[in-house]
């Protein structure tokens, strides 16, 4: 299949013009991670970061809902023979 109009060194630049704009846009969101995760939880948008399963800073009562949110996902998955589960909870625990 031919493409007129195009070389391949269109093609090329191309790819190296993406490489590029997305390592500067990977840059600049992790220079204000904060900020844009900010805005996408404003916008209802759910935002998994590193924070989010930090287990050491949950108190016991936050623990214990976990864990049994984890073995009631286990058991659903048994149940189904170990196909894919939609999740029906707030996996997250809200602070």
């Amino acid at each position: 299949m031919k493409l007129t109009g195009y070389g391949k060194k269109d093609y090329v630049m191309g790819f190296f013009v993406g490489v590029g704009v997305t390592a500067a846009g990977y840059y600049l969101y992790k220079k204000n991670q904060n900020k844009v995760d900010g805005f996408l939880k404003s916008q209802g948008i759910k935002v998994n970061t590193a924070e989010t399963n930090n287990f050491n800073s949950y108190d016991l009562e936050e623990l214990v809902e976990t864990k049994e949110h984890l073995e009631d996902l286990i058991a659903e998955k048994e149940v189904a023979g170990d196909t894919a589960v939609q999740c029906e909870e707030e996996c997250e625990v809200k602070k």
